[in-house]
């Protein structure tokens, strides 16, 4: 297997762990949280935060990482500017994911938190609250931006220089 096949199979494997951890991590945080307000049960909440928290130190976390270091050694090896049109929009659109994810993690961190120290549903806070519309509002765009950065991988509709 040559270098470029296997730096291109880190990066494939890395960008569909994001994208389905991501979307994994969304489905089932929204829907904890829905079922919890609606039938007042803490603990499947409790249980759903606290696992996106692990699932974004295990998988999201090193992804990312992998993702970054295999797309520039791609583009090394490929002999594509990191800078020109192609490479500049994918980092970019990376480092806004990025900015946008941090907080997204941070807020998830909390919401765990909170939810392991409270005794029911009615006892969260109002931050709790306002922190999860805060979580969903970053966690969208993020996403498609994600969707964005892969349809540059497979499409790759602008120039490399």
């Amino acid at each position: 297997m040559s270098a470029y096949v296997a730096w291109k199979l880190l990066h494939v494997l890395s960008a569909t762990i994001l994208f389905g951890t991501g979307l994994g991590i969304a489905f089932f945080a929204w829907f904890g949280y829905r079922r919890a307000m609606a039938i007042g049960q803490i603990d499947g909440l409790r249980t759903v935060l606290r696992l996106t928290v692990i699932a974004d130190t295990c998988f999201t976390a090193p992804a990312v990482v992998i993702q970054f270091v295999s797309g520039v050694a791609l583009m090394k090896l490929a002999q594509w500017p990191l800078l020109g049109s192609w490479g500049a929009t994918s980092l970019g659109l990376f480092v806004l994911v990025g900015l946008l994810w941090l907080p997204v993690v941070v807020i998830q961190i909390q919401m765990s938190r909170e939810a392991a120290r409270v005794e029911s549903v009615a006892a969260l806070s109002a931050g709790f609250h306002r922190r999860f519309a805060y979580w969903f509002v970053l966690g969208v765009p993020a996403f498609l931006i994600v969707v964005g950065i892969v349809y540059l991988m497979v499409v790759k509709p602008l120039p490399f220089s």
